[in-house]
């Protein structure tokens, strides 16, 4: 249920959940993270809703925005704002809540690279710009931390080779090279958009068991946000 609070709505009682974003390029690693915090007791875990994004009553906007992303970029982004704010505002038991990326990230990366890119018309990206600017204005969308698995491209295009998803199989290095700089601009450069929460940044070029050594080693700075 949400309730009014300092003019924004919020839901009832889940201002008081912690959330860390797990954020980064495609292949950076997201899924491995959220799999290891999974096992931590008092961590609700929620992966991107890629299913979802796969099969609208019946239709796959996700394959048919790698398809002609001009024609079905604004289709296929409205409903990743829409499912990530569902995401956002979902309620939860535990805690702490850990998100695969948000609707910032869906914003600030993936909507300004179609843009960007010229891939997007100008009235697109201004009708999402609308929506997004209302829902941050009008709803309560708190993240205590961003975490950020920093990968290079080279590393996330070999490892998209490596698990040949159908959808990915498209894209070329140069998305991958664009993603990298919207994050890079965003949350270490910070010359875009404001940030929502500290960021912490994990370097992510490694294999699977560094990482999770590394995840390992950073569990009390990333669980910290619980506390704050």
């Amino acid at each position: 249920m949400l309730s009014s609070s300092q003019g924004k709505l919020v839901r009832n009682g889940e201002e008081k959940k912690a959330v860390i974003c797990i954020e980064g390029n495609i292949a950076s690693g997201k899924t491995t993270c959220l799999e290891y915090f999974s096992k931590t007791n008092n961590i609700e875990v929620l992966t991107e809703p890629v299913s979802k994004w796969r099969n609208v009553r019946g239709h796959n906007p996700l394959g048919l925005m790698y398809q002609d992303p001009t024609r079905w970029g604004l289709t296929l982004q409205t409903y990743i704002q829409l499912t990530m704010l569902d995401r956002h505002l979902s309620p939860t038991s535990a805690p702490v809540r850990m998100m695969e990326r948000s609707i910032y990230s869906a914003k600030n990366i993936f909507v300004e690279n179609l843009f960007k890119s010229g891939k997007m018309p100008e009235v697109d990206f201004a009708v999402l710009s609308e929506w997004f600017d209302w829902i941050t204005h009008n709803i309560a969308i708190p993240v205590d931390l961003i975490v950020y698995l920093q990968t290079s491209p080279h590393t996330c295009f070999e490892r998209l080779k490596d698990r040949c998803r159908e959808e990915e199989k498209v894209i070329p290095m140069e998305y991958l090279e664009a993603i990298h700089k919207l994050y890079e601009d965003w949350l270490i450069n910070q010359t875009t958009f404001p940030l929502p929460a500290p960021v912490l940044v994990i370097s992510a070029d490694h294999d699977r068991q560094k990482m999770l050594h590394q995840y390992e080693e950073n569990r009390e700075k990333i669980l910290a946000a619980s506390h704050v």
